[in-house]
């Protein structure tokens, strides 16, 4: 059953990934003006509640897009419920998405860094996760760099801001937000304990 599940969340993500290579890079810089309030001009958000998008998968932030206006349009009955990216998503089309998918993706995204501190823990859950606990390790889906899997729909999350990695490991936690392919996500954060969720964001802040 897990093999078939996995499949099928590879295909999802071929198709999620195929879809958002429709976008336009030009038209999204235009469109993206309303964007940078938040993400900055070229996706490297400088506040960091924020999560920097830039060079992030075209098929994953078309995919959160979709979600977002989703839950907007469904009452958060589904897809991804958030207020401020609701608003910002209900006037776009599809093809709206495509195009700011598609410029994000194709920007660069500012390196961080990892307190040295955070390093041994958090390299030891990165790479081997507490298979005693059913934990796995985070690089079996974001790579062993961080960079994630397009096709397969797993994001980048190297170099990302650890306030934002920390604060989406909680909601996942919670189950405030669920819109991660079967749930898997919220199966991991759940048996995560505070200290465990501060050490993994900011290790993976500085990971390349």
């Amino acid at each position: 059953m897990r093999n078939i599940a996995l499949s099928l969340t590879m295909l999802f993500g071929l198709i999620g990934s195929a879809q958002a290579t429709d976008g336009d890079v030009e038209a999204g810089k235009t469109k993206s003006a309303t964007c940078a309030a938040c993400h900055g001009p070229d996706g490297n958000a400088t506040i960091a509640m924020y999560p920097k998008i830039a060079g992030q998968h075209a098929g994953y932030i078309y995919k959160q897009l979709k979600e977002f206006k989703l839950a907007m349009e469904t009452g958060g009955k589904e897809g991804r419920m958030n207020a401020v990216m609701g608003g910002m998503v209900m006037p776009l089309s599809d093809q709206d998405m495509k195009d700011l998918s598609a410029y994000f993706a194709s920007q660069t995204m500012t390196a961080g860094s990892t307190p040295e501190d955070v390093i041994p823990a958090g390299q030891a859950l990165y790479r081997g996760g507490d298979m005693e606990r059913g934990i796995p390790a985070c690089q079996a889906c974001h790579g062993p760099r961080g960079v994630g899997q397009s096709l397969a729909g797993f994001p980048k999350v190297s170099f990302q801001h650890p306030e934002y990695i920390k604060s989406q490991l909680e909601l996942f936690r919670s189950g405030e937000r669920a819109n991660d392919k079967n749930g898997m996500m919220q199966d991991i954060a759940v048996k995560l304990t505070d200290k465990e969720i501060d050490i993994i964001s900011k290790y993976m802040a500085g990971l390349h």
